[in-house]
């Protein structure tokens, strides 16, 4: 039970620094330019706080513990990287096929970005469950 809570909150805290920085860096970069319209003035935190927290155990459930289980770093990196794609891929794509405003560059950034947060967050978790098993 302390490897999944190790590897939950190191995938958490890794996750919400990099995203804390991202959207207040390019939001009014990126975002605001292409979607503005779309967006709220002020994020609700309930559906935030709601889609960090299910995120995160997608991600440990689906790419840390089968790392820790059977395959080491490889593993852990492959399964990250294409949770994160194609989450973030059926976010964007489905707001491209939806909406009349929708940017082609924003769904590749957003595309992009969740590969790498997935992956990173995911590493960042795998390696706090395996200090965590090593001690």
């Amino acid at each position: 039970m302390i490897k999944i809570a190790a590897a939950y909150l190191g995938t958490a805290l890794t996750m919400l620094a990099l995203d804390a920085v991202w959207l207040t860096q390019m939001s009014p970069r990126v975002y605001q330019p292409r979607i503005g319209e779309l967006l709220a003035e002020k994020p609700s935190l309930p559906p935030a706080v709601a889609f960090y927290l299910l995120y995160v155990a997608g991600i440990v459930v689906l790419a840390v513990l089968p790392a820790l289980r059977e395959g080491g770093w490889r593993r852990l990196l492959v399964h990250a990287a294409v949770f994160g794609l194609v989450a973030y891929a059926t976010y964007d794509l489905t707001n491209q096929a939806t909406m009349k405003t929708w940017s082609t560059t924003i769904t590749l950034i957003d595309m992009a970005w969740g590969t790498f947060i997935t992956t990173v967050s995911a590493s960042a978790g795998f390696a706090a469950a395996r200090w965590v098993l090593a001690r």
